[in-house]
């Protein structure tokens, strides 16, 4: 057997690169998988202490799979949602009651999804893992790709999946293109106790500064992503606790509680990119590789999700899975939910990071009509639940083999 010819290399052990492996376990594709860092969670930078929220239609692929019992354990349930902006009258709230389903989605620390998807990545009889590997070089001929590691050691493969993050090595290495928006603004992320339960409720709150956002977690933490004008966060980074607390307690009110406690605090700064040409010969790219966006709806990693759960439908029996014609299918199905989630990020952040009285007071209207508008709030809850655009085989519930 050649050890360095394969069906799919997938680039990048992240959450989106590990979940696709586990999507293809039982075909008969043989698999790589090159990790720069080691898969230990705790060396993963994108495997930190960050909540991630998965939306009902990440739930469901994740239960196709077969990995949401190794998940749910360390989840925590979205049962309402309550979207407001400061200092303005006007409110939306959705609830999982009313859209008929057990939760509208699920908060999970990145490190402990890490976990989880390590931990089924070791079982996989069909995959070869080269980490802490990085890619040196990429060649693409008419039948497959070559790509060259840093220890000089060449594979071969009939398709090339790059999921290496905003930063991807192998858009880097083709010299490839992508369309950047750089927002001026900064996330602040951390866990956040209160000292009242949360019950479930997710907050989505507008302020001057950008968006914060406060997510249900388990042990009665929430995990908050605060959006700050860009040279801001080092100050509220330093801050001593007490007061970087007096300090959100402001800007984000009292609806959640008092809060009293804050972990580990981090930022990064929120860009939005979309690659030009996520499909080339035997190339393509999911995930944020292919679309990085800015937290303000909570859909970067759901949006990558379900580029997995269509790729893997579209790869799982093809006898040459890099095809161009295979290649051009998927991106045929994913372009509108892709362009769709990158536009309304965008307009999403544009209009609520606009000072203007009279455009404030129009959000305000805005989201006051929503709330009394049971096919709008129905709407925006299937957008959020990853639900109002055509589903993939394993969001419906049906097994790829």
């Amino acid at each position: 057997m050649n050890h360095s010819l394969f069906d799919v290399l997938i680039v990048g052990g992240g959450m989106a690169g590990a979940s696709l492996a586990i999507a293809l376990k039982e075909s008969r594709l043989k698999i790589g998988l090159i990790e720069a860092k080691s898969l230990e969670t705790d060396s993963q930078p994108s495997y930190d202490d960050r909540g991630i929220a998965l939306s009902y239609g990440s739930q469901r692929i994740f239960e196709t799979m077969g990995v949401w019992t190794h998940i749910v354990k360390h989840a925590s349930p979205i049962q309402h949602i309550h979207v407001s902006e400061r200092g303005r009258f006007g409110v939306t709230r959705l609830s999982a009651e009313q859209e008929k389903v057990p939760a509208l989605g699920q908060v999970i620390t990145a490190k402990y999804l890490g976990h989880a998807l390590n931990q089924q990545l070791q079982q996989l009889d069909n995959l070869t893992l080269f980490c802490p590997r990085t890619v040196n070089a990429v060649v693409t001929e008419d039948e497959h790709v070559k790509v060259t590691l840093d220890n000089h050691h060449t594979l071969t493969a009939k398709l090339i999946v790059a999921a290496d993050g905003r930063e991807s090595t192998i858009r880097h290495c083709l010299n490839l293109s992508a369309w950047e928006q750089d927002y001026s603004q900064v996330a602040i992320t951390a866990n956040i106790s209160t000292d009242k339960p949360h019950y479930g409720w997710a907050y989505e709150r507008f302020t001057t500064s950008g968006p914060m956002a406060l997510l249900p977690m388990t042990d009665k933490r929430s995990s908050l992503v605060w959006t700050v004008k860009a040279g801001e966060e080092s100050a509220l980074l330093s801050l001593p606790e007490e007061a970087f607390l007096k300090q959100l307690q402001h800007h984000f009110g009292y609806r959640a509680g008092r809060f009293i406690r804050v972990g580990e605090r981090n930022s990064y700064p929120l860009i939005l990119m979309q690659a030009d040409m996520p499909v080339q010969a035997r190339i393509v790219f999911i995930g944020n590789a292919a679309h990085s966006l800015h937290p303000i709806a909570g859909q970067g990693f759901n949006l990558g999700l379900r580029d997995v759960a269509v790729l893997a439908e579209h790869i799982f029996d093809a006898k040459d899975c890099g095809h161009a014609e295979l290649l051009q299918r998927y991106q045929q199905q994913r372009q509108q939910d892709q362009d769709q989630v990158v536009k309304s990020t965008d307009q999403l952040v544009r209009l609520f990071s606009n000072d203007i009285p009279l455009l404030g007071h129009l959000r305000g209207a805005g989201l006051t009509l929503m709330d009394t508008m049971p096919v709008m709030k129905h709407w925006l809850a299937q957008k959020s639940m990853g639900l109002a655009q055509a589903q993939p085989k394993l969001a419906r519930g049906v097994p790829l083999s």
